[in-house]
């Protein structure tokens, strides 16, 4: 069958659902993985013909997407800061506007520490994108991450073997630590703590997309509309206690709660806090030194 047909065929089941422009940006990542084809050689040779056994996984794909199944779950990977990751049903498709958080800490990192040493502590780490993006480019630090999750931290394990990385991973449930020695070290102190913990209120689901909602972990999205800040406050708590003087806290928000994320930190009299707008232009990030 030509490959220009198939094309066709995806654009006149899935344009409604996702747009022309997604789904020819579906259309290449498949036929790239599944076809061995780049994206441009469709355009060189318009009659590309394929064989039945490499059209099955294109189709099966077509049937998924139809669902709204997350392209990246189709794969079984994500890139993220250059890196692939390898992502299922247990964790959260790595997103844009954690790259950004990653860029800005490996920005301020860069000028405070140049090639020192520096502990790093990841908490709610999922998949493992920012924790193993770190140690990938900081390669004098020493990198910890904690999840509640122990099927996310097979996943984040597998990526950090998949991109040649040593991090040390630990199951715990952040609210209910009462300290932070639960890694064979103890007392350790830390440099740098960073989070992305669940953060959209229940009340926030009817503007979430179908794709998110039915195929990402609840556990790692959603926490209760009447307290919204629950891990944020949790774990600015343990940062007073476990980050060197100094140090410093980054956490990914949600755009809705910026002002109340800086008060909180206010309270907690922690210094030099910023909020920070992400690549749409709505609050999305904060940092502070304690």
């Amino acid at each position: 069958m030509l490959l220009k047909d198939i094309q066709d065929i995806f654009h006149k089941e899935l344009d409604d659902i996702y747009g022309k422009n997604e789904v020819d940006s579906f259309f290449f990542m498949l036929t790239e993985a599944y076809v061995g084809l780049e994206r441009f050689a469709l355009v060189l040779t318009p009659d590309f013909v394929i064989t039945k056994a490499q059209e099955t996984p294109l189709f099966e794909a077509l049937s998924e997407l139809k669902l709204e199944k997350p392209i990246q779950h189709i794969l079984g990977k994500a890139h993220f800061y250059g890196l692939d990751f390898f992502v299922n049903e247990h964790t959260l498709i790595p997103r844009p506007e954690t790259e950004e958080l990653v860029a800005l800490i490996l920005l301020n990192i860069k000028k405070l520490f140049k090639d020192k040493p520096l502990r790093i502590l990841d908490i709610g780490t999922g998949s493992g994108c920012i924790a193993i993006a770190l140690q990938k480019n900081l390669p004098n630090a020493d990198v910890y991450a904690l999840d509640i999750s122990e099927d996310a931290l097979k996943v984040a394990q597998k990526n950090a073997e998949r991109n040649d990385v040593s991090v040390e991973f630990m199951q715990a449930d952040v609210l209910s630590l009462k300290d932070l020695n639960v890694f064979e070290e103890d007392e350790l102190l830390f440099d740098l703590i960073v989070s992305n913990p669940p953060y959209v209120r229940n009340l926030e689901k009817a503007e979430m997309q179908k794709n998110v909602l039915e195929y990402e972990p609840d556990s790692a999205l959603f926490v209760a509309d009447d307290n919204p800040l629950v891990f944020y406050d949790q774990i600015a708590n343990l940062a007073k206690a476990y980050l060197q003087p100094n140090g410093s806290l980054y956490f990914e928000i949600n755009q809705y709660l910026g002002q109340e994320m800086v008060e909180m930190l206010k309270e907690k009299q922690f210094h030099n806090i910023e909020l920070r707008k992400d690549i749409f232009g709505v609050d999305r990030m904060v940092l502070a030194t304690i």
